[in-house]
Formats: C-alpha cells, sequence, structure tokens
C-alpha cells in the first residue's frame, strides 16, 4: 500500500479508502447489507494497508455504520482511522449534533470518532448549521476526545465551498472529484485551494457512481489506445492519485474482487506519475464522456425512499445508458420490466427528493423527460 499525506497531521494515509456507502446487499434492497461479505471485504482491505474508513448514518438505509462496527471488532478499530458524518437534514436545534453523534458512536461499537464531518453541506444547510453555532457544539465535543478532527463534505459551487474552507480552522475535507467533474462543485479549483489551505483533501465519488467503470464502446476504443493497457477503474483512480493535493481516495466497493482489484492498483499508485501523453488520454475520455452526459445522477439512493415508490436512481441509469450507449430500444425495454409502481409517471411531484439530491438535480423534471423519451415510439 503507497501513503500519502494528511493534510497538516503527522499521519500518513493509504491511497485507498474504504467507503461503506455501497456495501454487498441481499434482494436488491439497499437495507439488507450482506454482513458477512462486507465485515471479509472490509477486514482485508485493512489487512492490506487500508487505514481510513468512512461512512455516514444514512448509508444503506442506517445499517451502514452497525456492519462497519461489526467489522472494526477483534482489534480492527486499533488499525485505523474512522470517519462519519453528522445527518444535518435531521438536525432542528444545537443539542441534535450530540444526539446523532452518540447514537453514532452506540451503532459503530466506539468510544470516540478520528474524523467527523458534516454531512453534504451546501448553502443551505452551511446556513443552518452556523444558525445552530455547530463550532460551539464541535470545540466541546473535540475537547471531550469524542471525535479528534472536524471537517466536512461538500455539495455545491466553488464559491461556497471557499467561503465554508475560509470560515474555520478545519483538519479536512470531503469532495466529489473524479476526471468528469474538473469543473463541477468544488472541483480542481477546490481541491488545490482547500490543499493550499492546510486541508486534507479526501475523495469521494471518483467513478461518479460506477459510469466510468463501463464506458462504451468508442470510449473503450479510447482506452484501448493508450498505454500501458489499464482498466477503465484504474484509470480514474490513477488520475487521481497522480495529483498531489489528493490525501487519498474512497471507494465504494461492492464484492471482495473488487477491493483486491483496486488494492493492487493503489500499491501502483504515484504522485505525478501519469505521462504527459496519458494524461492527455484521459482528457479526450472526459471530452468524450461529456458529449454524450444524461443526468449527473451518481446513484448514491439519498433521494430514497420516494413517497411515491418511484425507483429514481434505476430510471436515470437507465436513461442514461441510453444517452451515453445509444442503446434506446434496449432502454425501452429495462423500463419496461420495471414494476409500474415504480416508473417515472408515478412520480406526485413532491420535491422531497430534491431535497436531498447532493448533485442538485431537478429530479422532478428530470424524471418527467425520462419517462418520455423511455416510452416514446420509434
Amino acid at each position: 500500500m503507497q501513503y500519502r499525506r494528511f493534510g497538516k497531521l503527522t499521519w500518513q494515509v493509504s491511497a485507498l479508502g474504504f467507503g461503506a456507502m455501497r456495501l454487498p446487499i441481499l434482494g436488491g434492497d439497499s437495507g439488507r447489507v450482506d454482513e458477512a461479505a462486507a465485515i471479509r471485504m472490509i477486514r482485508h482491505a485493512i489487512d492490506q494497508g487500508v487505514n481510513y474508513i468512512d461512512t455516514a448514518y444514512p448509508y444503506h438505509q442506517g445499517q451502514s455504520e452497525i456492519v462497519v462496527g461489526k467489522a472494526l471488532q477483534n482489534g480492527y478499530r486499533q488499525k485505523v482511522k474512522l470517519a462519519t458524518k453528522s445527518p444535518l437534514w435531521l438536525v432542528r436545534k444545537q443539542a441534535d449534533f450530540e444526539r446523532f453523534l452518540q447514537e453514532q458512536l452506540a451503532k459503530l461499537q466506539t468510544n470516540g470518532l478520528d474524523f467527523y464531518l458534516l454531512h453534504a453541506l451546501d448553502r443551505d444547510k452551511w446556513t443552518q448549521v452556523q444558525s445552530l453555532h455547530v463550532f460551539d457544539w464541535a470545540k466541546k465535543a473535540l475537547a471531550s476526545g469524542q471525535i479528534k478532527h472536524f471537517g466536512f463534505s461538500f455539495h455545491d459551487s466553488f464559491t461556497v465551498f471557499k467561503e465554508i474552507v475560509d470560515a474555520y480552522d478545519w483538519t479536512f475535507c470531503q469532495i466529489q472529484y473524479n476526471f468528469l467533474d474538473v469543473d463541477f462543485q468544488a472541483g480542481r479549483r477546490g481541491l488545490e485551494y482547500a490543499a493550499k489551505k492546510g486541508l486534507a483533501v479526501v475523495i469521494m465519488e471518483p467513478l461518479r457512481g460506477g459510469e466510468l467503470a463501463q464506458p462504451p464502446t468508442a470510449i473503450q476504443q479510447l482506452w484501448r489506445q493508450a498505454k500501458p493497457q489499464r482498466t477503465p477503474v484504474e484509470w480514474a483512480l490513477q488520475w487521481l492519485w497522480d495529483q498531489p493535493a489528493v490525501s487519498t481516495v474512497l471507494s465504494g466497493m461492492s464484492s471482495l474482487p473488487q477491493v483486491k482489484e483496486n488494492l493492487a492498483s493503489a500499491d501502483r499508485s504515484g504522485v505525478n506519475a501519469l505521462t504527459s501523453q496519458q494524461r492527455e488520454t484521459v482528457e479526450k475520455v472526459r471530452q468524450a464522456y461529456h458529449q454524450r452526459e444524461g443526468v449527473p445522477c451518481t446513484g448514491c439512493q439519498y433521494c430514497l425512499p420516494c413517497p411515491s415508490g418511484v425507483n429514481i436512481p434505476r430510471i436515470f441509469k437507465i436513461f442514461n445508458a441510453a444517452q451515453m450507449r445509444g442503446s434506446r430500444a434496449q432502454a425501452r425495454q429495462d423500463y419496461q420490466n420495471l414494476d409500474p409502481g415504480q416508473r417515472a409517471d408515478q412520480c406526485r411531484q413532491c420535491h422531497r427528493c430534491e431535497q436531498t439530491c447532493p448533485q442538485a438535480i431537478k429530479i422532478a423534471t428530470r424524471l418527467q423527460q425520462a419517462h418520455e423519451f423511455l416510452t416514446r415510439q420509434p
């Protein structure tokens, strides 16, 4: 395993971090984690040198923290730094920060957290936490040792990101960043700005919710021309590890083979390891993706459960596949195979999902577009 600087800390972080948002599940139900498989995966990663584990209150409908807590028993807790996040959308008063922290400590079976984040900060949540004097609460939590380092994850514009970075002496931040999102949200400017201020920068969504792992044929051909031969997943990860401002890259792995593949890739990682020609190839791939892009959904499932039963991530995945690969006939068939109660025409325009979407997608409007596209006769 390769290790990297973690901002101002003397501690070195593994190049690969384990993100517990996409653990293996049973019966297609994200709330039913295959605990035995997930624990094997997490412990195997730790045995191979991963020392940063990331989870959050809503992952797997509240089950992720519980499974991670079980995986870190039998001495594994002492081998890693553990991070989780405060569920800001549920916080109504300052006392809620402490209430959720205590619940999370119990679920994770630990007395303290190495890293604690304000989850998915944007302009509205930033205004909210300031009004609740979150830093007064954080000062007490840090003093008590219940949390050792304070940070935030982020989904908004660079302007908002810069304001948040400048407002407090953060240890670290977590941003969505990959070769498609160079100019999206915090983007490369945010990455480099935070690093210059001394923050460690943790990367989430390195594969854009898996979108970069299965490129269409035209993009596969671009990758085949690159040297050395690598999978699309490894190219995406190596592009991130090439950048000195990146502290660690979280991967939401769903199987043991994925863990092993990413561990091997991390072993080959390094700062400024790509050649100029390789960087040019990644840029060509980025442009090719942007010419085909549909809805910027990462499949995080923050929009679920929908009160009307609409399977929002699945619909956008089908729609994007048609946009990306030009396979409209197959997409229409996949859409028809959905349970009628899960299709986009069941949306009642309540817009509840839009309040939790970290990508700020106008979900109700895009669902209507997807339904029209996927039901229109050729």
